[in-house]
């Protein structure tokens, strides 16, 4: 006890000395530095009253303080941003999957206004504007040194109305205009299709219906193909997709996972970090998948791309995503309007942040566009060959009942189904095909053998 009560005042007397010698100075530095911070403050009064006294045109209040606080937070990162009560409610209204607009998705960089992507089905979309397209003037009016913001304000306006958005696209010499014409966005999140037994699912974004959507419409391809048992495989297509809801995104990767991690958000103060983890249930029952991207799929769209990539559930096809890899948190102020600001950063399963980096596919397939598909055939001439069957006399196969014959023939025809989709699509085509080949190896494996007996 008296070695243990010494110690105590050993320690006692260093903290005395310690809060002596080191108190104080830490005390004067917080001091200083609040001094600093007032004095800054009083610098931005300073100038703004005289911005109000002696600019040579009158400046509205409201008008100044906005831009003063969009320029304290699009100085932060491109995607940080101050939201008046209108554009609040435009925010929440998108969020619901129907809005007034062009239909696209830009971020900001280095100043300039870039597309993220068109939304599939919009004025944008039609108008064959494409990820990367860098927009300079709305009207006839340069966007460059405007913030984010304001740059979508310049391109809103009334349902009916016609706008031009001048382009500069990377490989065309010279900008270029777009002629459009404002609609209301009605946006369905998800559209499906079936090719050859494979149940392709289109997310367009991530609204509150994307996931309700991406079930209802999983339930209703399956009845028409007849069963899981006839479905080879899935294919989520996230191409162009510029995210959305985190919460979505956390529903659609856990529909496909029995557990395990699906993302991990770390923010500042680690007290904030969340880690989120998939539940029991796999709609597909483990059939295999594929998931195809380009540099348009972002944000929502790459935490599902990832956490499959991670958990080698889905063999990811295409080019790189976009790369954008942090978390906005949308915080209603004072005034009805609201902030977003960019709090957290995310991370895949298996750690890695996705920032500034993008997803990589598996296999990387670039889209082959239909001008592609003719230059191609006009270098190559298709050459009709004759087979077997073709010729006057042969033989017939008598090895074959009729009913294995019709088998036969409808495979032919789903298989040229598939053949023709890639002059459409060539990478969906590419990740349906590796889909059939994936499924055909696993029903051919020994071990699916000794389960089928």
């Amino acid at each position: 006890m008296k070695k243990i009560w010494m110690a105590g005042l050993g320690g006692a007397a260093i903290g005395a000395l310690a809060s002596t010698q080191l108190a104080g100075p830490l005390l004067a530095q917080e001091a200083d530095k609040d001094k600093s911070v007032y004095e800054e403050l009083d610098l931005f009064g300073d100038i703004f009253e005289r911005i109000r006294t002696s600019y040579v045109e009158p400046v509205d209040d409201k008008t100044l303080i906005e831009a003063a606080i969009n320029g304290m937070l699009s100085h932060l990162d491109p995607h940080s941003s101050y939201m008046p009560p209108d554009d609040f409610d435009d925010m929440r209204v998108q969020t619901k999957g129907e809005f007034g607009g062009l239909g696209i998705e830009v971020t900001q960089e280095n100043g300039i206004v870039k597309v993220v992507s068109p939304i599939e089905g919009t004025p944008a979309d039609e108008a064959g504007i494409q990820p990367g397209d860098l927009i300079v003037q709305v009207n006839g009016e340069s966007v460059q040194g405007l913030t984010l913001n304001e740059a979508v304000d310049m391109m809103r306006g009334p349902v009916g109305s016609e706008i031009t958005i001048t382009i500069s696209r990377q490989g065309t010499p010279d900008p270029f205009d777009v002629k459009l014409k404002r609609e209301t966005i009605t946006i369905s999140p998800v559209e499906s299709r079936v090719e050859d037994g494979v149940i392709v699912l289109r997310l367009k974004t991530f609204n509150e219906q994307t996931f309700p959507d991406l079930e209802k419409h999983f339930k209703e391809d399956l009845e028409k193909v007849g069963g899981l048992d006839k479905v080879t495989g899935v294919v989520l297509d996230l191409r162009n997709n510029p995210g959305g809801l985190l919460n979505q995104a956390i529903s659609v990767v856990d529909a496909f996972l029995d557990s395990g991690e699906i993302v991990s958000t770390r923010g500042r103060d680690p007290r904030d970090s969340e880690r989120y983890n998939a539940t029991p249930g796999d709609l597909t029952n483990g059939k295999p998948m594929a998931v195809v991207v380009n540099g348009g799929s972002a944000s929502a769209s790459e935490i599902v791309a990832g956490a499959l990539k991670d958990h080698h559930r889905a063999v990811i096809i295409g080019t790189q995503t976009f790369g954008k890899g942090s978390v906005q948190t949308i915080m209603p102020i004072e005034g009805e309007g609201a902030i977003r600001l960019t709090t957290a950063r995310y991370y895949t399963p298996s750690g890695r942040s996705i920032q500034a980096l993008g997803v990589a596919p598996d296999i990387i397939v670039e889209q082959h566009t239909p001008e592609d598909a003719a230059q191609a055939q006009g270098e190559q001439p298709q050459v009709q060959i004759r087979s077997e069957a073709d010729l006057r006399g042969s033989l017939e196969n008598d090895s074959l009942t009729p009913d294995e014959k019709k088998i036969l023939e409808e495979d032919r025809k789903h298989k040229e189904e598939t053949a023709k989709l890639r002059a459409e699509d060539y990478q969906l085509s590419y990740a349906i095909d590796i889909l059939r080949g994936m499924s055909y190896l696993a029903s051919e494996s020994p071990d699916a053998k000794e389960s089928a007996n």
